[in-house]
């Protein structure tokens, strides 16, 4: 990345840390409009930065949890099975 979407990058990483700590989610709208007032090229780059790192944490923890239901559910069935019936091929 060139230097612009590296500075927007890391300031998206510390506003995204920032939200979390603080819960305020206007923090996103006051940076970007502090960023447009003096470049719109660094707005531009942080609200990309941002929203991906965003819609990325958010697919990861979609992710996470649908992996967590599938284990629990493999987990369940494996545990309601008879101690005499061998696992069929595609279980191990």
């Amino acid at each position: 990345m060139g230097m612009t979407e590296d500075m927007a990058d890391e300031l998206a990483r510390d506003v995204l840390k920032a939200i979390e700590v603080t819960g305020d989610e206007e923090l996103f709208g006051v940076i970007a409009k502090t960023l447009a007032e003096s470049s719109q090229t660094a707005e531009e780059a942080f609200l990309t930065a941002f929203r991906v790192r965003r819609a990325n944490a958010k697919a990861r923890a979609l992710l996470i949890e649908k992996l967590q239901k599938f284990k629990a559910a493999k987990a369940g069935a494996a545990a309601a099975r008879p101690d005499n019936v061998p696992p069929k091929a595609d279980d191990a």
